[in-house]
């Protein structure tokens, strides 16, 4: 089953923030318990396998500190195979689920080993289509991040996962934009319901913008997961600690987030419970003007519409016009046919 069926699915993406130190990703996993988030997500790669010596670092890791070539940045960013089992275990101690990206070939792999119950497919891997084949036969829930993609991509993407074994109903789309932090006027949330029209799947939201205020414009918008990285301090040196909230802040996201959710309700008009006392004293009745007789027809001379809502509604006006007074009212009475 997938983990966004019942409510929104809220992914803490530790990402590299643990700058390869298995402490600080332990830290990581307790801050994302913690702060109320179903999952912590990591990312698992060799960095020889990823990267050639001739890529260069993204302008906004430069802008973070990273002059080196992505090869070089990587290296350090690694989480060692071995750390990730005893990461999976305190995560399961703490009540939240464990996952992590892959990137390539072998850490599928090694993921799949791991039996993580979530896969994510990250912006850079959705050409990939040896990846996405590889993924597609895991039999687990599939996130598609599609930072940098057109619709034909996306739709390219589901294709091959649907035709080598995932199913459209364990695929959730995940809106990103992938510069860090993302310029508001670059987020484009409309996006995401056009998503569920065009692909017949779930939709979320990858968010890489600065605090949560976005992240709760997506789920208004019916966003099924969400995913926001975090780190345990901005000013610690690496890619991605500039653009995420530390705890404090994604405590502050996840009530938010589940707040909103919860106004959301079910997209059917009715007086709620709260409200419904409230009618009787807001709405009005269709009372006697002044003195009506016994047997005097009812008309617009001797009936005024006021508070309380108790009696006959305003909107019986016309079925009341003409008909005769049962009895004799006094004035402000409610009338009764």
């Amino acid at each position: 089953m997938t983990p966004w069926r019942d409510r929104v699915f809220i992914v803490a993406e530790a990402g590299v923030n643990h700058n390869g130190d298995l402490q600080t990703a332990r830290a990581l996993i307790d801050a994302a318990a913690a702060a109320g988030c179903d999952a912590v997500k990591f990312q698992t790669f060799r960095a020889e396998a990823l990267a050639s010596p001739h890529a260069r670092t993204a302008d906004y890791q430069k802008a973070n500190g990273a002059e080196e070539t992505q090869l070089a940045m990587l290296k350090r960013l690694e989480l060692p195979y071995a750390a990730h089992q005893p990461l999976k275990v305190q995560a399961t101690r703490a009540g939240i689920a464990f996952f992590s990206t892959a990137f390539d070939p072998a850490s599928v792999d090694f993921l799949q080993e791991l039996d993580i119950p979530v896969w994510k497919i990250p912006s850079g891997e959705i050409t990939n289509y040896p990846f996405l084949v590889r993924v597609a036969g895991m039999g687990k829930p599939i996130l598609l991040s599609t930072g940098m993609s057109t619709s034909a991509e996306i739709q390219a993407a589901i294709d091959v996962l649907t035709s080598h074994g995932a199913s459209l109903d364990d695929i959730c789309v995940l809106h990103c934009n992938t510069d860090y932090p993302t310029p508001l006027q670059d987020v484009n949330l409309r996006t995401m319901p056009t998503f569920g029209a065009t692909f017949g799947t779930a939709y979320g939201y990858s968010d890489h913008t600065l605090g949560h205020t976005v992240a709760i414009a997506a789920v208004a918008l019916g966003a099924k997961v969400l995913e926001k990285h975090f780190t345990l301090d901005r000013s610690f040196p690496g890619p991605d600690h500039q653009a995420s909230l530390e705890p404090g802040e994604l405590s502050a996201m996840v009530a938010a987030v589940r707040e909103a959710e919860s106004a959301l309700g079910d997209a059917i008009k009715r007086p709620s419970a709260s409200e419904e006392n409230n009618k009787a004293v807001a709405r009005k009745s269709l009372i006697a003007a002044r003195p009506i007789r016994a047997g005097e027809a009812f008309s617009a001379e001797n009936i005024a519409v006021k508070r309380p809502g108790t009696g006959l509604s305003p909107m019986r006006w016309n079925q009341v016009m003409g008909k005769p007074a049962p009895r004799d009212f006094a004035p402000d009475e409610l009338i009764e046919l």
